[in-house]
């Protein structure tokens, strides 16, 4: 490892169809200049790819033997999320920093190893967490009566954006279809319980589902501010939109 890296490590994280992908899609039309200073991470996955999906762009796909024999060398680090195996290839990464930016953009689960990792120890970062719920909104929650689960809450929050945006992608689903969006559903909370581990927290109701991010040509609503704030982040400004959340915040 390097003393010195040219560049930052840019985490943009959240659960499963909060707006990760399309923030960074209206990132890249409406901010070019910007956009082409952060090298895309791309990460080994073993599951097929979506809907609209490249090899070797959004992911190198592979099965899940080769994901798995990637545990035997060194220079991988292999993470299981959801049932699907991830890889981040060390050497890659390092060299990627070499030429700048680097953006990953995914998993919280991935997102803490890329934060905690011995082997980047020495890697500047800027974290962000998308959440679907803001701090007040939590808080509210956790103290009004009747009480909810909050667990039940957001799972019911994330199981109807998940519904709509693979309508949208795929028209019928299948049984299994169905089953990938209860698992990624369920998963959102205790991904949620990694946001304090971040540097700030943007809250967002337009999810990947919304057709506010391109349905007008500029996005608008939580959207608009969404892309605003992430900007002002990558350009070194911390607007006051931001959160910062306490690790107690999500039981």
């Amino acid at each position: 490892m390097k003393d010195k890296q040219k560049g930052r490590l840019v985490i943009l994280s959240g659960p499963s169809c909060v707006g990760k992908s399309p923030l960074s899609k209206v990132l890249a039309r409406f901010y070019p200049e910007l956009w082409r200073t952060l090298h895309p991470l791309v990460l080994y996955n073993s599951r097929s790819a979506r809907p609209g999906e490249t090899d070797g762009t959004d992911y190198h796909f592979r099965t899940r033997k080769q994901v798995e024999s990637l545990k035997g060398k060194d220079h991988f680090v292999v993470m299981d999320v959801r049932g699907d195996l991830n890889a981040l290839d060390l050497r890659e990464f390092l060299q990627s920093l070499d030429r700048g930016d680097v953006f990953f953009e995914g998993n919280p689960f991935i997102g803490k190893t890329l934060l905690t990792h011995p082997a980047l120890a020495n890697v500047k970062r800027l974290s962000v967490f998308m959440t679907p719920l803001s701090r007040d909104e939590i808080i509210f929650l956790k103290t009004t009566e009747p009480g909810v689960s909050l667990p039940d809450f957001v799972t019911d929050i994330m199981r109807r954006k998940l519904l709509r945006r693979t309508r949208r992608q795929k028209g019928e689903l299948s049984f299994k279809d169905l089953e990938d969006i209860e698992r990624r559903a369920s998963s959102a909370y205790y991904e949620m319980q990694e946001a304090h581990n971040y540097q700030y927290v943007i809250s967002n109701h337009d999810g990947e589902d919304s057709e506010n991010w391109d349905a007008f040509y500029y996005p608008l609503g939580d959207a608009r501010i969404a892309l605003i704030t992430f900007v002002a982040l990558l350009e070194g400004e911390v607007p006051p939109v931001v959160e910062n959340w306490e690790e107690d915040l999500i039981p």
